[in-house]
Parts: structure tokens; C-alpha cells; sequence
């Protein structure tokens, strides 16, 4: 019979891994010494701390800092440790459902926790993430609304006769999208289930690098283990940090379900979301204005950014260029109300005020990361937007947490990326995959009422990177067939190649504005990804008529443009 008392120190590393150190040993035996005789037999040291984890022998102070460094440490912390599940996903977004699912096929318990927190406004929603809630889905269920507007007018001159007092009512198309929404959040339920995935309904946040908290709308608090962890949490909009923003704007997250037409509609910002929500506003009918700081779409090819601008403003859309908002007041309560906006100009000291009965907010997004325990974790976050960095297979700087979507440092923001990142992570962990997300020339559309489809580098950053010399751009103006009978837009669809003169003309970067343009994008993205040339472009027979044959048109870059129509057959 024996007794021993230990001393034990709490070190925290890097990674905030907590080992617990043998310091002192004091033993009531016949004979002390024997004791202290068999560790240093055992071990060959004499000092403390005597580091063991699960049985295995570490050594001191500097050996276990080694070890954190080398890795092994965080080995020796997972072995034989009974975790509640092999995998917890935080957020229930496209990307994070797909992971989550895909573990569950290959035979892993998995997690995943998602809570969304109201707007200020008090708006929420179900299952599913931005894109199916208020993202994608009912954006480009919305931008149809509008486009069967525009196809209505275009009827009358194909024959078709009815009633001239056409009107939309907002209630109905708000009802019917938001029906269809509510369906998928129950499909994504009974997906989990059916693949064995537990869904809880609850905001986690990290506690220890293995633990977290889970709170439901309730307030009771539940704690989990997990052997892996997947961040999806996404990001959620940017408000402008002026009076009266929170108070009385309203931003992507409220408009998709607000109960009354928005009316007189100011949109504060230049991003892909303030373009497709301004256009569609103005596609029902509505007055709608968009305040620009500097340019319209950032990251985007400026060229097609301003076309697309040019084609908005055109069709009734008035741009307040190089403004910014300082104060929003509310001068009549209402649904919709009035309110008063204040605005500063960039280049000046002007002030301009004017009324609406919507702002609308959509100037970009922040990472949903500050709020999640993170720092328990040991997860390193970039202080400035949130961010979290990554090695080429979604690992941050914990070997055992994983990041996937929008929170990505660098990534595309995009709901297909963060589907295809994630299941190809599971596949990796638990398949015996080698297959990583290849993040390079990922088509995109933005849905402007002249949609503009993408795929690879904009001209302005191709120039950076390969020289204008070593550049070719090919384009046209086109008008499509549907057009022409109406007889609008005429030569404003516009579509572009950029090429690697010193890589046989290959095609680096892939730009359409017109109609279908995720449609036709796709196509082009699949063409990309093979590393397609101009040559092999020229030699592919175009689908007629079609705008997609647009590309067999398509003429070097020069001062004067050359008007694409569809030709007879």
C-alpha cells in the first residue's frame, strides 16, 4: 500500500493544448528511494517536469514544447480518447451540410450545429445557410420575376395581346419564393437524418481545442467532444457603422422575406449583391438608386462591370457615384416608412440628403469567426476581416480543425466551392482520397439584368501578371435573336477572351454579358479546366442560333467594335 501526491502544472502552447506535469512524487513506502530508482530507470531523467500523456513518456519542459512543434504531442493528446463524435461541423451552410453528409456515408458519427442569429430587424431563418435562404436561391428567383417582366413588354410585340394594366404584387412572389425555401430546409432535414447526421439547432462555441458549447434559443448550454472539427460558419452583411443603420436599413438578410414592397428603394454599395437587388427592384417596377463609394464590382473585370452598370443605368437604375452615407433618419414610421439619408461626397465637401422608403445595405460581408471560441482552440484568425488561412487540403493551423467556405482567407465566396471543399475534405479524411478543391478559374455569374458570367482572370488582372504584350483579347457585341424583334439592346451583350500569347493563345480569362450567362458560363468553365486555346475555340461548330456562338465571332481587340448578329441559316 502506497500513497502518492502530485504536484501538477498546467502549460499552455500555441495551440492551447493543456498537459499536465508530473512535478513532484512523493511516496510512502518501505523503502522512497525504490520509487525514484525505478523512474529514472525508466525514464533516464532526473528532473522535473516529468511530462507522461497516455501512459507514453514525453520527458521535460523543452521536450514537450519539441513535441508541440513536431506534431507528435498532438497525437499523443487524440490516442485512445473517447470522443462523443469522429466529426462536428460548425454551420449548416451548403458546404458544411455536404461535408457532414459525406463523413456520414463513409461511416463517421458526425455533427453538425447551426444557429442563426436574428438581424437587427429580428429577421431568421432555417437549415440550409445563406445561399438557400437569403442568398442564390431567392436572389435569382427574384431576378426571374423581373426578367418575365421585361419578357411581358416583349410579348406584345411577338403577338401576344392582354390587358395593358399589368402590375406585380410583392406579397405573392414573397409567399410562393419563401414556400419553396421553406420546402428545402426540410429536405436538408430529412437528408441529415436519413444519412445519420445529428443536426442540432444551437450557436457552439469552443471551449478546449476538442470541446464545445452548444446554447439553443433557450439559453441551456450542452457540450460535445470531437476527434475533428469543420468551421462553415460563413459570413453574414457588413453594416456601415453610421446613426441610424442598424435602426432603419435593412440588408440582404431582411429583403428576401420582408412582408411589404420595398417602394422607393435606396441601395448603399457596389458589390455583386447591391447590383442584383437593385436590379431586380427595378425590374418590378420600383424607383431604385444605387450610392457607389468607387467602382462597381471589385474583383470583377471592370470593363463588363461598368457595361453592365451602363446597361442598368439605361433601363432606369440612377447611380450616385462617389458618395457615401453619413446619417439615416426616420421621418415617417410605415410599412414601407420614410426615411431621410445624409450623404457625403468622396471627392468634396458636399452634402446631399434624400428620401426613400427602403435603404438597403449590401457594401460586402464579415466572416461569422469573432464569436466562436476560436482562441480556445488555438485557431489563428486574421484581426483585420476575420479570416482564416489554410493549407492546400482546408486545414488551419490546428492539425485537427478544418475550415470550408466563405470564411476562407483568399477562397472564392461561392455556395458550388464551399460544396465541392467540403465533401472532397471528407472524402480525404475518412476515404482514402487524395482529390484537394481546386480553387482555379471557378465560373460565377452575377445577376444583373444583363447578366454577366465569368470564368478565370479579369483583363486587368492578367495584365498584371503576364504583360499587355503578352496578351491577346478577342471580342464582339452581339445581339441576341430574342432581341431583336422587341428591338432592344441593340449590340449592348458584349462577350471577350483574354489569351496567353507565350502559352499557345490559351484561354486565361472568359467574360459574357447577355442573357443565360451562368448557362453559357458553364460551358466555358468545363472548356478552361482542360486548358482549352483560341484555336481550339475557332475549330468547335457553335450551336445556331444561340448567343453561346458568340465565341465563333469573337475578333482581336481592336478600336473598333464588330456587331455579332445571328446569321441565316
Amino acid at each position: 500500500m502506497y500513497r502518492m501526491f502530485r504536484n501538477q502544472h498546467n502549460f499552455t502552447y500555441g495551440n492551447a493544448y493543456h498537459i499536465s506535469a508530473l512535478s513532484d512524487v512523493t511516496c510512502f513506502l518501505e523503502d522512497g528511494t525504490n520509487y525514484q530508482e525505478m523512474l529514472l530507470e525508466m525514464t533516464g531523467q532526473k528532473t522535473v517536469p516529468n511530462v507522461f500523456i497516455n501512459k507514453t513518456h514525453v520527458g521535460g519542459c523543452d521536450n514537450t514544447m519539441q513535441a508541440h512543434k513536431d506534431g507528435s504531442l498532438q497525437q499523443l493528446l487524440s490516442s485512445n480518447e473517447a470522443y462523443d463524435y469522429d466529426l462536428i461541423v460548425i454551420g449548416g451552410g451548403s458546404g458544411g451540410l455536404a461535408c457532414s453528409k459525406e463523413a456520414a456515408a463513409l461511416g463517421k458519427k458526425a455533427m453538425v450545429l447551426d444557429y442563426v442569429v436574428p438581424t437587427p430587424k429580428g429577421t431568421t431563418w432555417g437549415l440550409g445557410g445563406t445561399c438557400v435562404n437569403v442568398g442564390c436561391i431567392p436572389k435569382k428567383l427574384m431576378h426571374q420575376t423581373a426578367v418575365l417582366g421585361t419578357a411581358m413588354q416583349d410579348a406584345r410585340k411577338f403577338g401576344w395581346e392582354f390587358d395593358e394594366t399589368v402590375k406585380h404584387n410583392w406579397e405573392t412572389m414573397k409567399t410562393a419564393v419563401n414556400n419553396y425555401i421553406g420546402s428545402l430546409n426540410w429536405g436538408y432535414r430529412v437528408a441529415l437524418r436519413d444519412k445519420n447526421v445529428n443536426y442540432v439547432n444551437a450557436y457552439a462555441e469552443f471551449i478546449e481545442p476538442h470541446k464545445i458549447k452548444a446554447i439553443n434559443k433557450r439559453g441551456k448550454e450542452t457540450f460535445y467532444t470531437a476527434a475533428k472539427f469543420v468551421l462553415a460558419t460563413g459570413e453574414r452583411p457588413r453594416y456601415l457603422g453610421i446613426p441610424g443603420d442598424k435602426e432603419y436599413c435593412i440588408t440582404s438578410d431582411d429583403l428576401f422575406s420582408l412582408p411589404h414592397c420595398p417602394g422607393k428603394t435606396l441601395v448603399i454599395g457596389a458589390s455583386y449583391v447591391a447590383l442584383e437587388c437593385g436590379g431586380f427592384l427595378a425590374g418590378l417596377g420600383l424607383d431604385v438608386t444605387i450610392m457607389v463609394r468607387s467602382i462597381l464590382l471589385r474583383g470583377f473585370d471592370q470593363d463588363m462591370a461598368n457595361r453592365a452598370g451602363e446597361h442598368m443605368e439605361e433601363h432606369g437604375v440612377k447611380f450616385l457615384r462617389k458618395y457615401v452615407p453619413v446619417k439615416v433618419e426616420e421621418l415617417e414610421a410605415g410599412t414601407p416608412g420614410k426615411l431621410k439619408v445624409t450623404a457625403k461626397s468622396t471627392e468634396s465637401d458636399e452634402i446631399i440628403e434624400g428620401e426613400y422608403n427602403t435603404v438597403l445595405i449590401a457594401v460586402g460581408r464579415d466572416a461569422c469567426t469573432d464569436k466562436v471560441g476560436l482562441d480556445k482552440a488555438g485557431v489563428k484568425v486574421n484581426p483585420k476581416n476575420g479570416k482564416i488561412s489554410v493549407n492546400d487540403e482546408e486545414q488551419t493551423n490546428v492539425p485537427h480543425i478544418y475550415a470550408i467556405g466563405d470564411i476562407l482567407e483568399g477562397k472564392w465566396e461561392l455556395t458550388p466551392v464551399a460544396i465541392q471543399a467540403g465533401r472532397l475534405l471528407a472524402r480525404r479524411l475518412y476515404g482514402g482520397s487524395t482529390l484537394k478543391c481546386d480553387y482555379v478559374n471557378v465560373p460565377t455569374t452575377v445577376f444583373t439584368p444583363l447578366e454577366y458570367g465569368s470564368c478565370g482572370l479579369s483583363e486587368d488582372r492578367a495584365t498584371e501578371l503576364y504583360g499587355q504584350d503578352n496578351l491577346e483579347v478577342f471580342h464582339s457585341l452581339f445581339w441576341p435573336l430574342e432581341f431583336t424583334v422587341p428591338g432592344r439592346d441593340n449590340n449592348k451583350c458584349y462577350a471577350k477572351i483574354i489569351c496567353n500569347k507565350l502559352d499557345n493563345d490559351r484561354v486565361i480569362g472568359f467574360h459574357y454579358l447577355g442573357p443565360n450567362a451562368g448557362e453559357v458560363t458553364q460551358g466555358f468553365g468545363v472548356a478552361m479546366k482542360c486548358g482549352v486555346t483560341k484555336e481550339q475555340l475557332d475549330a468547335t461548330i457553335g450551336i445556331h442560333p444561340t448567343c453561346a456562338e458568340v465565341r465563333s465571332q469573337l475578333f482581336r481587340f481592336t478600336s473598333v467594335f464588330i456587331s455579332f448578329l445571328p446569321s441565316i441559316s
